[in-house]
């Protein structure tokens, strides 16, 4: 089965060894520069792309190569996000779909909102259409076992849309999960409306993700994505 067929049918794909050893190596010291000079950065970072590795990184052909089957060649990254799990930065999530985008600025346009405003950038809730046009691409810089917070996944439930918030839980409760550890250097890929939870790790260290979003929509009204 191709990986374009898998995330059609599945919603999600891991694939392993997308970025050689000296290559995590080299990221982890870089995101190790960034969370000592700030506090504020030991659980994650938002607005990714204003570093340019970063954006180098989303752009390469390694991760584009795995974006291009599934959406095609007018696909572009429009937001990055370092998330960290530690003993101190810990955490679980319950059953969701990403269902927001980031954006540069307010323009009323229909099936847009509500908008809500995230660590001062401006957050709305787009209709399905435009998060059906996006894939997410996780990039993992440290070994991810199940105990380590690996994603949960239901299969296949990106196909019913933007489901409200409420159901999503309920529908979860009555769906078989599977459960997706990832080692370092390898890649969990998926569609941003595939139901998705994780647990708080059980171990100690850190679990550190790139998580890039990439998108073949145009946005209406002149509306723009922040990190575009």
């Amino acid at each position: 089965m191709s990986l374009a067929t898998e995330i059609d049918e599945q919603g999600f794909a891991v694939v392993e060894e997308v970025l050689l050893p000296m290559t995590v190596e080299a990221l982890l010291r870089e995101v190790g520069s960034w969370q000592d000079s700030s506090a504020d950065r030991r659980g994650g970072l938002r607005n990714l792309l204003d570093f340019p590795s970063m954006r180098e990184l989303a752009n390469s052909d390694t991760l584009i190569g795995l974006v291009e089957p599934v959406l095609g060649p007018t696909a572009t990254v429009v937001r990055g996000i370092l998330f960290d799990k530690t003993e101190s930065t810990n955490w679980k999530v319950p059953w969701h779909q990403d269902v927001t985008i980031a954006v540069k600025e307010r323009v009323e346009a229909e099936g847009f909102g509500p908008w809500s405003m995230k660590e001062g950038v401006l957050h709305v809730q787009p209709p399905s259409s435009v998060m059906e046009g996006m894939l997410s691409v996780r990039v993992h810089l440290d070994d991810c076992p199940i105990e380590n917070g690996a994603l949960r996944v239901i299969p296949v439930s990106h196909k019913g849309g933007k489901i409200a918030v409420r159901d999503v839980e309920l529908l979860a409760a009555e769906s078989a999960e599977h459960i997706c550890p990832v080692p370092a250097g390898g890649a969990l890929i998926m569609r941003p409306l595939l139901f998705h939870a994780s647990s708080a790790s059980s171990i100690s260290g850190h679990r550190r993700v790139l998580h890039f979003d990439y998108a073949n929509v145009t946005l209406p009204s002149g509306m723009n994505w922040h990190e575009a």
